[in-house]
C-alpha cells in the first residue's frame, strides 16, 4: 500500500473525509455501485465484497472454517474481518444496522 509522509502532504483524515463525504452523497445503492466500479479495481471490489460478506456470518457466532466453507473467503481473510469487528472504528456495525432492518421488516406481517 503507498504510504506517504508529512513532508509529502499526508492528509488522509482529510481525503478520508472527501471520500466519506462523496459516497453519503450518494442516493441509492444503484449510484454507490456505479461509484465503487469506476474507483476500484476489480481486485479491490473482490477483497471489499469478501470482507462484507463475512460480516453477518462473524455477527452470527459462526465459526471461521464454516464461513470459509460457505464463501471460498479465506480464514486469514475472515480472521482480519473478525478483528476489526472487535477493534475496529465500528464502521461495520453501523453499516449492518439497516440491513438488519430491513431484514426483520421482511419477517414481520
Amino acid at each position: 500500500m503507498k504510504r506517504r509522509t508529512q513532508e509529502h502532504g499526508d492528509d488522509t483524515e482529510g481525503r478520508l473525509g472527501t471520500l466519506a463525504r462523496a459516497l453519503a452523497g450518494l442516493d441509492d445503492a444503484e449510484a454507490v455501485s456505479a461509484f465503487l466500479q469506476d474507483l476500484c479495481t476489480p481486485a479491490e471490489l473482490e477483497a471489499m465484497t469478501d470482507r462484507w460478506r463475512v460480516v453477518p456470518l462473524l455477527q452470527q457466532g459462526m465459526p471461521y472454517r464454516e464461513i470459509h466453507d460457505l464463501t471460498q473467503v479465506s480464514v486469514t481473510t475472515i480472521g482480519r474481518v473478525a478483528r476489526t469487528l472487535e477493534r475496529g472504528a465500528g464502521g461495520y456495525s453501523l453499516a449492518s444496522m439497516p440491513q438488519a432492518r430491513a431484514a426483520s421488516a421482511k419477517d414481520t406481517p
